[in-house]
């Protein structure tokens, strides 16, 4: 799945979705995390990473 596919998907811009892929991001919502999941097909801590 490409990132421009997911934007749509999850009705988030391309650059917001750029910058969480690039881990540039300093927060993100939960709706936009349940959305991510949902078209993803994983849970949430399968995408979250403490460091």
């Amino acid at each position: 799945m490409t990132v421009t596919q997911l934007s749509e998907m999850v009705n988030v811009s391309v650059v917001n979705l750029s910058v969480l892929k690039n881990d540039r991001a300093k927060a993100i919502r939960f709706s936009t995390l349940v959305a991510i999941c949902h078209a993803l097909g994983c849970e949430i801590g399968d995408l979250l990473v403490l460091r």
